[in-house]
């Protein structure tokens, strides 16, 4: 039976980086006889000059019926004037949303090649592999009552609510242990228990899952220590478990550790491993259309699609070795470009991850 893949290449550089990645997609669909459906469809600021909405109705019913979904990137100036119900953004938090996309994986992973690439010493990063386990449906981006008021004295204030239930919680800590059991069996809850009382609970259950899973380390961390640790000594960490936005922040922390964004996939996926894949850069739209981004994590989260809802792990790792093959030949996009090696634009890295493909 075909599996069905839902492609929204979305803004800015979107479009570019996801046509590197379906290039990708379909040349191991041909070789490995793979039985997949390819259907695209807008979203973002995109379709809101098409259709007037950011998610059309057309586009969440066919990321509800795909099996996986592959995104580019929403969003840039052209729409920041919208109303905030109308923003691209919006339009990525619903599709989270309405697929019940709770676990958020951001591998944050420096390939060798690249350690001179990073802003820190290569004795510090060389050698990182930290998965990132973020709660993707809760905490304080999706928390009511949420809004803009005027106060008796005319002035305005802004507020959200930050809430997570205990079966939210339960069900990221359990994601994130059967996660670490297949690593190094360590993770790390970040919180900020000295303050909020949210964090408290979130501690509790975590360590109350953690219970069960014996053969796993669990430490706790503040979030503001696990932010200098990442700069300090990023290594320490295996599975990293945590809220939305501490996720949110933490993770493109982690990123300049590996040389760059342009290098970060990630996965969002439901409780039957049904996800939405999609590199953790923005739109960059002061590059768009240039023809310089970097695709490899875009092409990495094909790689993750292949693993985590095709279950093809083999020829996910046929992937990553493609891209390290790429990167030992010294090509290099803009973004990791430090004078050695030989600097291409998007096309050609894609390209040459076909090249390296077709040679394995």
């Amino acid at each position: 039976m075909s599996k069905k893949i839902a492609i929204l290449p979305g803004d800015g550089i979107g479009p570019e980086i996801i046509a590197e990645a379906v290039k990708v997609l379909t040349f191991l669909r041909r070789e490995h006889a793979l039985a997949l459906e390819l259907e695209q469809a807008t979203v973002g600021g995109s379709a809101y000059d098409e259709h007037g909405t950011t998610l059309p109705e057309s586009t969440l019913a066919l990321a509800r019926e795909a099996d996986s979904v592959l995104l580019g990137a929403v969003g840039g100036p052209k729409w920041d004037s919208l109303e905030p119900a109308l923003r691209p953004e919006k339009a990525l938090l619903r599709l989270r949303s309405e697929l019940e996309l709770f676990a958020n994986l951001r591998p944050a992973v420096l390939f060798p090649q690249l350690a001179d690439a990073s802003t820190l010493k290569a004795d510090v990063v060389s050698g990182l592999d930290i998965m990132f386990v973020r709660e993707l449906t809760g905490g304080i981006y999706f928390g009511e009552p949420r809004g803009v008021r005027t106060r008796p004295g005319g002035e305005r204030e802004a507020y959200n609510t930050l809430v997570y239930s205990e079966p939210e919680i339960k069900r990221i800590a359990h994601c994130a242990f059967a996660i670490a059991r297949k690593r190094h069996a360590k993770v790390c809850s970040v919180d900020k228990a000295n303050v909020l009382e949210v964090s408290v609970l979130w501690r509790e259950v975590v360590t109350d899952v953690g219970a069960q899973y014996n053969d796993v380390a669990l430490t706790h961390m503040y979030v503001d220590n696990a932010a200098m640790q990442l700069v300090r000594a990023p290594k320490q960490f295996d599975v990293i478990v945590t809220t939305n936005m501490f996720g949110d922040i933490l993770s493109d922390t982690a990123a300049m550790l590996t040389g760059s964004i342009g290098m970060l996939p990630s996965a969002s996926l439901d409780r039957a491993s049904k996800g939405l894949y999609e590199p953790i850069h923005g739109a960059a739209p002061d590059i768009a259309g240039r023809g310089i981004a970097n695709p490899l994590a875009a092409i990495l989260s094909v790689a993750m699609l292949l693993r985590y809802s095709l279950g093809e792990p083999d020829i996910a790792v046929r992937v990553e070795q493609a891209i390290s093959s790429v990167l030992d030949a010294g090509l290099r996009t803009a973004d990791i470009f430090t004078g050695k090696g030989q600097k291409v634009g998007t096309r050609e890295m894609g390209d040459a991850v076909i090249d390296a493909l077709s040679q394995r």
